[in-house]
């Protein structure tokens, strides 16, 4: 029998949930580092062979610095389908395919597991995944305080109906332009699973949905992030298709069409209506940005470019070809001279990664430093952390020892000039089987790490994360 991904190593599930504090420390934490690292993924409640990775219950693993001293805590988010699994002691919804034939009658229908992304916004810690609206958290004990409510918000719960679906879908990947506190958010299949149409929004920084709108895309898209700038909104519909067909006849739900363009929508990010111009390139997929701003009269977006997505087969059902699935970081430029339609691509590094960042004050603007969880050549495995000058071109990396793995590099301000900071990443150190916290000054991270906090207990494989600073949150 194939081995679960359950049962491999860092993505298997931790099944306790702790408050430890006076955590071990080697060398010294930075006495300004003040503040939370909050980081989440996919972490099934009831691990099952049948369970995409993407399709785990969202765990939160917070780790708290002050006066030079750690502490963690981590707790499920009690979503709807968690709270309905947990009552029927077995797992009751299938990745991508809604519930299992046998799931008792009282069972809802809302699948969300807010396993992505977690972010602070208008005063609200929010965990995200893109099918389903924010779920706010408590930031103190990660307490679950269910859908977030925005005032002025289109189609608000009212008579007992369901919010989940009266709200729709909500990017994992928000933007927040650092200098107005907007965030910017879209959600593809809006209206309803494998549908091309997208909607696209404005939250305030006083919790206010400013605007909301829908567009169709040209074709049904995974769409998991996307691009501003201080004008534009750029949406990438790219190859990783979505199709009822292909489930009703027990073929991938979300498949690579490799003979399919991508086409890049641009929008006006302030403007009243849906217009949108769209741009074509060759066929490719990006699961994650690093940053995009606009220069004279063109759009430049740095993004990690995969020939095909791993982690999803194709049309048929076959693998992709494994040599064409690891990602490069690259520029997109879009002419905004009218009559354009085409964009152009030019690879930036020649280090495979994942998981770019930014310092988040630079966010959509012309921007010089990044950071991104890198592969050795030849290898898959995430096993170092690469920081690129992307307007020189030149980078420098921190390779971990052989097994080890990182997550991704969070960027944390410490002055006010762009890059000054520091890096925090969790490592799973393959020998041991335990995670780490590494501390490292952002400019200098081939210096290895300032400081190391022994986290206690592992912190499985997941996704995203974000550091809030002080006690704001």
């Amino acid at each position: 029998m194939p081995q679960s991904i359950w049962e491999q190593g860092n993505y298997a599930p931790v099944m306790h949930e702790i408050d430890v504090g006076g955590l071990a420390v080697q060398g010294r934490l930075p006495p300004g580092l003040s503040g939370t690292l909050f980081r989440i993924g996919p972490n099934p409640r009831f691990p099952s062979a049948a369970t995409h990775w993407f399709g785990g219950d969202g765990m939160i693993h917070a780790i708290s610095l002050a006066n030079g001293a750690a502490a963690y805590r981590n707790r499920w988010v009690r979503t709807p389908k968690w709270r309905d699994e947990d009552r029927a002691g077995r797992p009751l919804f299938r990745t991508f395919a809604g519930k299992v034939a046998d799931a008792p009658d009282w069972a809802g229908d809302d699948r969300g597991v807010a396993n992505t992304h977690i972010v602070w916004h208008a005063g609200q810690l929010l965990a995200l995944e893109e099918a389903h609206w924010p779920t706010g958290i408590m930031p103190r004990t990660l307490e679950t305080l269910g859908y977030a409510q925005y005032a002025g918000e289109p189609g608000a719960a009212r008579d007992g109906a369901d919010p989940a679906r009266q709200r729709g879908p909500f990017t994992a990947h928000p933007k927040i332009d650092p200098h107005t506190g907007e965030m910017f958010f879209f959600g593809y299949n809006a209206d309803g699973p494998f549908t091309p149409a997208i909607t696209v929004g404005t939250i305030a920084p006083d919790g206010r949905i400013t605007r909301r709108f829908r567009f169709e895309a040209p074709y049904c898209s995974m769409v998991h992030d996307f691009m501003m700038t201080e004008r534009h909104l750029l949406i990438p519909i790219l190859p990783l298709t979505g199709s009822r067909q292909r489930a009703e006849q027990k073929l991938p739900a979300y498949a690579f069409e490799g003979g399919r363009s991508s086409m890049i929508g641009v929008l006006d990010r302030d403007g009243p209506s849906a217009t949108v111009r769209w741009y074509e390139g060759p066929a490719c997929y990006v699961f994650h940005t690093m940053n995009a701003w606009q220069s004279g009269n063109s759009l430049l977006a740095d993004v990690m470019v995969y020939e095909e997505p791993p982690l999803f087969p194709r049309p048929d059902g076959s693998p992709g070809d494994p040599a064409r699935q690891q990602a490069y970081l690259a520029r997109w430029t879009f002419d905004l001279t009218p009559g354009s339609g085409t964009f152009t691509q030019q690879r930036l590094c020649d280090v495979a990664g994942e998981f770019p960042r930014i310092d988040d004050r630079f966010a959509g603007r012309k921007y010089r430093h990044g950071w991104f969880a890198a592969s050795r050549p030849g290898e898959s495995d995430l096993s170092g952390i690469v920081h690129i000058d992307v307007s020189t071109g030149a980078s420098r990396a921190l390779w971990l020892p052989p097994g080890d793995v990182t997550s991704e590099p969070v960027f944390a301000a410490r002055g006010d000039a762009e890059g000054d900071g520091w890096i925090l990443a969790v490592v799973w150190r393959a020998a041991s089987n335990t995670s780490e916290l590494l501390v490292l000054d952002a400019g200098d991270i081939a210096a290895g790490p300032v400081a190391t906090v022994a986290l206690p207990q592992r912190v499985p494989f997941g996704f995203h994360g974000n550091w809030v600073a002080g006690d704001g949150a």
